[in-house]
């Protein structure tokens, strides 16, 4: 190994040292791009990991890919909506990590249409997606990390959750209750060794956004709403979530980070 290589080395080493996730339990809820990119960062660091998601095709890609399957993540098949699957995820989880440190949850779908458009069935669907399965798979963590001392519980809101966004309605409606959720928490764990927070992007481009953006100008039309003239890439998200996860996080509790290229500023 030359010298150039082990000066690489042993700054990647101290960069995961310096996190504190090396063995770290994590649990990723949400196969999308975003908790994708996240748990690949996560095994960059040295965490053991398990993704949580319904999609069955969508983890056997996950289970065969090297960067996810190849370093020793965990894939598990469940629909979060379904009565008591949050629990079971929480007690599958324990028992295949070893434990419990850090529930990531970015789970979440949009239907951009006006509000006068949404039947009862459609808005329950969305807040049942986005925002009852954070409470029940928050509730079932928090039960372990609260007995335990000790955890970490992020959350993917939005900057939906803040602004106003036509065709948009239930989405943002279910982002403004993530971020009340997640400051409820919060408040009520602190005491017990608990963190709670959620990260909140703006445009990001993902497999999932693809073709939202490649229709009648839209790229071009949200790029120009955000003060860095750009979109924002997984990545970005990434980093900022292993921060709220990692030890140097410990006295940050209850806030709402937004990763927006300053899009909540104008």
């Amino acid at each position: 190994m030359s010298l150039q290589e082990t000066s690489v080395s042993e700054a990647s080493a101290a960069a995961a040292d310096w996190l504190g996730l090396t063995g770290a339990r994590v649990v990723i809820a949400g196969a999308g791009g975003i908790g994708v990119t996240c748990a690949q960062r996560f095994l960059d660091a040295g965490a053991r990991l398990l993704i949580v998601d319904r999609d069955e095709r969508r983890l056997r890609q996950l289970e065969a890919d090297p960067a996810i399957g190849g370093r020793g993540g965990r894939t598990l098949a469940v629909d979060l909506t379904e009565k008591g699957a949050a629990a079971r995820v929480i007690g599958q989880a324990v028992e295949t990590l070893g434990g419990l440190d850090v529930v990531l949850h970015c789970v979440g779908i949009n239907d951009r249409r006006p509000l006068l458009e949404f039947s009862d069935d459609e808005w329950k669907r969305i807040i049942d997606v986005n925002l009852t399965t954070l409470f029940a798979l928050g509730q079932a963590a928090g039960r372990r990390m609260t007995e335990q001392g000790h955890g970490r519980i992020i959350a993917l809101s939005s900057v939906s959750g803040l602004l106003a966004h036509e065709n948009h309605g239930p989405y943002a409606a279910s982002k403004g209750g993530i971020n009340q959720l997640i400051r409820v928490m919060a408040r009520e764990w602190a005491k017990d060794g608990v963190t709670v927070n959620a990260v909140a992007p703006g445009y990001v481009e993902t497999p999932l956004t693809s073709e939202h953006l490649s229709e009648g100008g839209n790229r071009e039309r949200l790029e120009s709403q955000v003060p860095a003239g750009r979109l924002g890439t997984p990545d970005e998200i990434a980093g900022p979530v292993l921060f709220l996860a990692s030890r140097q996080a410990g006295f940050i509790t209850g806030h709402v980070l937004y990763i927006d290229g300053g899009r909540t500023l104008v």
